[in-house]
Order: structure tokens, then sequence, then C-alpha cells
């Protein structure tokens, strides 16, 4: 397939489908604009190379035409990023779109209007009464569906080439995400910068493993992380569960575990998975003993347990420091190194040590020559509260799409651009 540094764009115009889903304050004030920075690489070496650029991106889940969401609210902080003064088009498809697109000059960017303003986009129906018939729901799909094909072919005809550089949607087949990349020959459909980045850590923890191959899984709930922790049994020597989902499995084990967090309806679940990493061979490594407080909040009272005898009124918010001492150990001595989800709620800062300690481990494993993947939006979190972010091989931008790759699944973002099947 084509690469992004091959390819020469001067003289071209660039359709680049970036992930600018921002957050805004009240006042539409950027907070945090790592994802626009994410993208520089890619829209500079577009421009540098004399080419002119054709913005697409989304901003929040609207359901229609709202100023809310709408992406000239980030245009002036674009302009100044990219260094040049980027034009707006207040549609995507309308007819001021295509005029502007049409006169770009080499060096000019354009920035199209929230792309999920239509529906075709996402190619699912809107304003449906909630008693409507399973035919009139039909119905509505296939005309989004039809009217998506229109929709497609205008943006893909503002262009000569295509660009996707949105790793955070490429497990959705939207619209300009995947297939918009059917409107263009192999040589002129690409992976931006940073989804080039993003493949090639995915299948550097999923595919070119160096062993031992290490994944830490937090998170609250087991019933979302089913998929990925039985694809990991299956690659993975050494497979940490902790977060909320500690206590599923403690009770599930005869624990008592006071008022924590669980899933009563997955205890025979978590057994199962327990009998699955015996019969793998795989080190499921569960905690021994938590933090534990006696109200959800920053300053509860708090104590230490072991994690099977959490008094009745008390709740597991972080993993105790044997606990911390057996994963780092862990984690030290790996060579491949997954990490999606804290040890605790770590929002709190008196319940953070536990997430610290297995960021640390993952900075020493990393300097010794291991590679340490990081995703999910709270690990992300995790690694930048805690100054850890650029001491760890990588740290992915995609929440939902990494979590699908991890659990085995095709990216139709992906796999548009390199000409694969992904229905």
């Amino acid at each position: 397939m084509q690469s992004i540094d091959n390819f020469n764009f001067a003289g071209k115009k660039a359709f680049v489908r970036v992930d600018f889903n921002v957050p805004l304050d009240e006042n539409f004030n950027i907070t945090d604009d790592t994802r626009i920075r994410a993208a520089l690489p890619t829209l500079k070496k577009i421009l540098a190379d004399g080419g002119s650029l054709i913005i697409g991106s989304h901003l929040g889940r609207p359901k229609g035409v709202t100023d809310k969401f709408s992406l000239k609210h980030i245009l002036n902080h674009v302009s100044e990023l990219l260094g040049v003064e980027v034009q707006f088009a207040n549609d995507c498809i309308g007819e001021e779109a295509g005029v502007k697109a049409a006169a770009l000059q080499p060096g000019e960017a354009l920035l199209l209007e929230n792309l999920r303003f239509y529906a075709e986009e996402e190619g699912k129906p809107r304003g449906l009464a909630e008693d409507a018939t399973d035919e009139e729901k039909k119905a509505a799909k296939k005309a989004v569906k039809e009217s998506q094909k229109e929709f497609v072919k205008r943006l893909a005809s503002y262009a000569d080439c295509y660009v996707n550089d949105a790793f955070g949607t490429a497990h959705r087949a939207h619209a300009s995400t995947a297939l918009i990349a059917d409107y263009f020959d192999t040589d002129s459909k690409m992976f931006g910068y940073l989804m080039e980045k993003e493949v090639k850590a995915v299948d550097k923890v999923m595919k070119d493993i160096v062993r031992p191959f290490t994944a830490i899984m937090g998170g609250s709930k087991v019933s979302s992380k089913i998929e990925i922790i039985e694809n990991l049994l299956n690659k993975v020597d050494n497979l940490i569960i902790t977060g909320g989902m500690t206590y599923t499995f403690t009770k599930a084990q005869g624990g008592k575990i006071g008022k924590s967090i669980c899933e009563d309806d997955k205890l025979d679940l978590a057994l199962d998975l327990i009998q699955k990493a015996k019969d793998k061979g795989v080190n499921l490594v569960l905690a021994v003993d938590a933090k534990i407080a006696d109200d959800f909040k920053n300053d509860a009272n708090t104590a230490y347990a072991d994690v099977n005898e959490i008094p009745d009124e008390w709740e597991g918010l972080d993993i105790g420091p044997k606990t911390m001492e057996i994963y780092s150990n862990v984690i030290k001595n790996s060579k491949t190194i997954l990490w999606n989800g804290p040890t605790g709620v770590f929002e709190f800062d008196n319940f953070t040590a536990g997430s610290r300690a297995v960021g640390e481990a993952i900075v020493e494993a990393t300097k010794n020559g291991a590679f340490s993947l990081v995703g999910g939006g709270d690990s992300v979190a995790c690694v930048n509260k805690f100054g850890l972010a650029d001491k760890v091989s990588y740290v992915s931008t995609g929440g939902g799409a990494l979590l699908e790759a991890i659990e085995g699944k095709v990216l139709p973002g992906i796999a548009a651009v390199k000409g694969e099947p992904y229905k």
C-alpha cells in the first residue's frame, strides 16, 4: 500500500480525515488540543510538498446541525498550530464547500463543517419515532444508506488523494473513515503519520510479540472486557486483572468484598476465565490486598485489607502495597507490555498509588528494552497525570479503536485503506 512518506502531494488536493473531536468548555475554548497536535505532522507534510488540504472531522455526537458542535469554534486554533490561515466551509457537502475546495491553491487549507451533522456520515437514521415499527426502521435505514452513496461521492470529489489519520474512529465503518477510500486507487490512498504509528504499535503487541508478554487490564466491569480478555488469553504469558474487576473475581472465589463494586451476574464468567487461563498456561495475576475506604470520596477514612477480607461497610478503591510489589515484579520481567485501565479510582489523589506503581514499573521495563503500549482513556490519563507519557514506548490516541483491535477485530478504517474486506 501507499506510504505518506513516499507520496508527493505537489499540486494535489488531499482529503484528510482527522480526529479533531476535542473537548470544549462552555465558552467554546479548547481544553485539550492533543488530538489536533497529533495530526500536525501529516498536515504539514502535505502543505510542505506543495499540496492543498481539505480537512474533515467530527465533533461530538450531534443529531443534526447545532452551533454547539460546529468546527468553526476550533478554526482559529487549527490555523495557529498549522501556521496557515485555514479557510472554513459552513457545510461539508454544500455548494460553498465544493467551490472553496476547487479554488484551493498549493499550500492552502480548508476545514469542512462537522461531518456528523449529516446522518449519512454514520449511516444511521435519525428522528425516528419511539414507537416506529420494524418496517419503518428498515425503510429509514435503507434511505440513509442510499443517500450515503451521494454523500461519500461528494466528499471524494473534492480531492485527488485520501489520507486517513483518524485512528480514534478507525473502528467505525463511517462514510469518511472507510467508504470514501473506495473512490481512490491504491496509489492515492494512505495512512497519515499518526495512523501509521498506531497500526505499527498495535501490530507490535498483537503480532510481533517478544516474550514474556504481559497485559494489564483494568476497568470496573468484566462484561465490558470479556472479548478482550478472551483474545489476550491466546497471546499473553501474564494477564494482570485489576481495577473494579478485581472484586468480581474475588467474590467468585468466595472472598468477602464489603460494598466494593461487583458484577454478581458475572461470577460464573470470572471462574470460567480463571479456568481458561489455567488451561492455556497463562499466569493470571489478581490482587491480594486493597486500599479500602468507608466512602466513595477522596477524603474518606482509609485502611488496608486482604482483598478477600474487606469489612462489610468498606470498599476497595485501589490495590494495596503487597499487590503493587507483585504487579511490579511481573511487569519488570516482561518484554512486551500492554496497559489498559488503572488499578483504582486514580481520579482521587488518595487512590493513585497503585496506578502510579504500575506506570513506573512499565517505565523501568521500557528502559530495559521492553516495548510498552498504553491505551484507553483512563490509562492515558494516568500516564499524563504522572508525567510518564514520554517514558513508555507508545501512548495510543484510540480508545474504542484500540480495544477492538486488541479483541482481534478488523478495523474498517484501516482495512479500507489497505483494500481489504472489513464487513
